[in-house]
């Protein structure tokens, strides 16, 4: 039985695969990014550095790795680690102190990747604490869109209708059908106010990080977890269904040191695409998986486009009801709860202390200025240990 050969394309359909990708993981979470930098106390103007800094360093880093590997390496922005940022809050010392806890993720990902016994014991954390822990991160922002129907059920009803039927006929586009919804009904209901467009030339502001232990425990180490855990692990995992074998640390250290560059600028975390790579890695994108890593180079140049209206997106949303916006990014954050708490629960052994985890992360607990999700993960952790001694 002989095997044909994969049919001879040309370049045009892995340009069209990467150019979806980037504007489709755009669409779907750059309102959970801004949310996550207002959140930190980030001005506009460094809201608007933050996702340009994001934008450009992401579509320069993966075609970079793709080219040298031959490989759709595809990276993005940490959308788990946004979300981290709008649950813990404005911390003491406001945005600089973000960058600070920015600077601690990137370079505990950086000593993931040169030092594999450090990240073998990344990946011994259970699994089941690693998503208990980012479910109580997202639950708070996943009930926004019910809060909104109570709140404005004119505005609220409309997005949510929109993305569902999206979600019930094309799934792909469901979050970026409610952002274009959304965007309809902010325009009719709230116009933008005079001299908001004024002065939309994108440009990067710089932000001198301020260190402080408390974030770097509540916000960096969190942000390092939850950006190892849900997006690389999984973007590895795409990359390996798809036939792929990359060397995992240099991918780790490179995404670390791109995630420290943008830190200063606002940037909160780098990573490997998990849901937007399958579009770029799978046969959709070219019969032969020699060429796909061409979906790479052009998303990214995608990217960069998107990066310039980085300050009109803030501007925009800095009009919009928040609430409303917070409905958008629940919407786009229900897969990612559904995953996270089928995995916590997967294994019946650590149910409980998976449960506990979840709880005390979702309390928005904060003790000695630490937040939540590292008490969650201390919790869960002690109550595992004392079953395992048991």
């Amino acid at each position: 039985m002989t095997t044909e050969p994969a049919p001879k394309t040309g370049l045009l359909q892995p340009v069209v695969a990467g150019t979806l990708a980037a504007i489709v993981g755009f669409a779907s979470s750059f309102t959970i990014v801004l949310q996550g930098f207002r959140a930190m106390g980030a001005t506009p103007g460094q809201a608007a550095s933050g996702l340009l800094a994001l934008c450009v360093v992401q579509g320069l880093v993966a075609p970079w790795l793709s080219w040298r590997r031959r490989m759709p390496i595809i990276t993005a922005w940490s959308t788990p680690g946004a979300a981290l940022l709008v649950a813990t809050g404005l911390p003491e010392g406001g945005f600089a102190t973000a960058a600070g806890a920015f600077v601690v993720a990137a370079l505990l990902i950086i000593l993931a990747g040169l030092w594999k016994p450090f990240g073998r014991t990344v990946s011994a954390i259970p699994p089941s604490l690693a998503n208990a822990m980012l479910a109580g991160i997202l639950l708070e922002i996943c009930l926004a869109p019910m809060r909104a129907v109570g709140a404005m059920p004119m505005l609220a009803l409309p997005v949510i209708l929109a993305w569902a039927l999206a979600w019930r006929f094309a799934r792909l586009y469901a979050v970026p059908v409610a952002v274009a919804v959304a965007a309809v009904l902010i325009v009719l209901a709230t116009p933008l106010p005079q001299g908001a467009l004024a002065d939309i030339l994108p440009r990067l502001e710089w932000v001198t990080p301020h260190f402080s232990a408390s974030a770097a425990i509540s916000i960096g180490l969190p942000l390092f977890l939850v950006t190892m855990a849900s997006q690389n692990v999984p973007g590895l995992a795409v990359l390996h269904a798809n036939g792929y074998r990359p060397e995992p640390g240099p991918i780790f250290t490179a995404t670390g040191l791109a995630s420290l560059v943008i830190a200063p600028f606002g940037g909160h975390s780098l990573n490997l695409a998990a849901i937007t790579a399958a579009l770029c890695a799978g046969p959709d994108s070219h019969p032969d998986r020699g060429r796909r890593w061409v979906s790479a180079v052009a998303g990214g140049a995608c990217y960069v486009v998107l990066g310039l209206g980085a300050s009109f997106a803030v501007a925009f949303i800095a009009a919009s009801p928040p609430l409303l916006i917070q409905t958008v990014a629940g919407l786009a954050l229900l897969a990612s709860l559904g995953g996270a708490l089928t995995g916590a629960l997967a294994d019946e052994r650590n149910r409980l202390p998976a449960i506990l985890t979840f709880t005390t992360t979702a309390s928005g607990l904060a003790l000695f200025g630490i937040g939540a999700a590292f008490w969650g993960l201390v919790a869960g952790g002690i109550v595992m240990l004392l079953d395992r001694v048991r």
